[in-house]
């Protein structure tokens, strides 16, 4: 398929600018496996859920990724962190009116200093003074302000702090919501509890990359970019759990689907199965370049909750390989019909599996 494919017409003002007046009131679409859509509320969401059911959710927390720095002829220049590497250096995406020079440091906020040491594709590799005892995420939680997407035309306010943040973020190293787990406070993890469904988490740490173009036409070469994935034994226990007793697994945003699968296809490689045995899903911490697209094949996710995605973008992509392309396309115009808003802090989606891929391919025994 070709990045056209993924195109759909969109009002501006669809494109929610703000979140919701109380969290979980947002609307709700239901694409079901025997096909059509149901419009819903998102206070609607439990009743989707089945007992023995595992909702597995990112736990990532969104960091004050943004920062303004200041050359030494005076020239301003903005830093976005991506991600950090190790001790003080980090990678980030860097907006400035003439390009970097190596050895000519820029002045941060707090008397730091970050000196420019190369590019990394379209990231910039940079080393900041810090003190000894003071980690990269821990300067920007003191200096840095929220980066809200680019598609949100105002800057982050008070309201944002809190609301741009998941209720159950605990790990910093995001610099954008895993925006599925906005729709959730705790009342509503607690009415799923109730349901009979056991939550368990992933950490990926969401980057900029994330509302990067598709900019080449054939899907297949697109390079996407690296984020963090953790996956741990306890998680890889619930879902083993939850598939005994002929649950399914519910993944709380694209990102957690991402997380999974790439988890499920280093399992496939680390330990193979015997012939005519499945594969077995084992922890897994690194980074992932995992490309879904229509033909992928599932092998850990049987249900999705997610936002309404950018026209022609990755997200919209593993969507339309999950649910299928033609099913997807249609309730993204029925939501456009019908005035959902859209992305971040828009409403809800909740979708099965294309029925032809029911087959998960992976045993969930204990995964040690």
């Amino acid at each position: 398929m070709r990045r056209g494919d993924f195109d759909y017409f969109l009002p501006d003002e669809l494109i929610a600018q703000r979140p919701p007046v109380r969290r979980g009131t947002s609307r709700l679409l239901h694409l079901p496996p025997e096909g059509g859509v149901v419009d819903l509320s998102f206070q609607d969401f439990p009743a989707l859920l089945r007992p023995d059911d595992v909702l597995i959710l990112n736990d990532t927390r969104v960091v004050p990724a943004r920062l303004r720095g200041t050359k030494p002829t005076g020239g301003q220049v903005e830093i976005l962190l991506e991600r950090v590497l190790d001790g003080s250096r980090i990678l980030a995406q860097v907006h400035a009116s003439n390009p970097l020079r190596i050895g000519v440091p820029l002045a941060l906020p707090g008397g730091v200093q970050a000196h420019y040491l190369g590019r990394q594709g379209e990231l910039f590799e940079m080393e900041l003074t810090l003190a000894a005892n003071e980690s990269p995420l821990a300067y920007f939680e003191r200096h840095g302000t929220l980066p809200l997407p680019p598609y949100i035309e105002r800057t982050a306010d008070a309201q944002d702090a809190a609301r741009y943040q998941t209720v159950f973020a605990r790990t910093p190293g995001a610099v954008a919501a895993p925006t599925a787990g906005l729709h959730f406070d705790t009342a509503m993890l607690e009415r799923c509890r109730e349901r009979g469904a056991s939550i368990a988490y992933v950490t990926l740490h969401v980057g900029a990359g994330t509302f990067q173009p598709v900019r080449v036409e054939a899907l297949a070469e697109h390079r996407m970019h690296a984020e963090r994935v953790s996956v741990n034994a306890e998680t890889c226990e619930a879902i083993a759990r939850a598939r005994s007793r002929g649950g399914r697994v519910l993944a709380v945003g694209t990102t957690v689907v991402r997380s999974l699968e790439a988890a499920a296809s280093a399992s496939s490689q680390t330990a193979p199965s015997a012939p005519g045995e499945p594969a077995r899903l084992a922890p897994f911490h690194g980074d992932t370049r995992l490309f879904i697209t229509p033909g992928f094949r599932f092998q850990v996710v049987d249900a999705l909750l997610t936002n309404f995605h950018l026209p022609q973008s990755t997200l919209l992509m593993l969507v339309c390989a999950f649910g299928g392309h033609a099913a997807v396309m249609q309730a993204y115009r029925h939501a456009v019909q019908r005035r959902y808003r859209f992305f971040s802090y828009g409403d809800a989606m909740f979708l099965e599996r294309m029925t032809n891929q029911t087959a998960s391919g992976l045993s969930f025994a204990d995964p040690t």
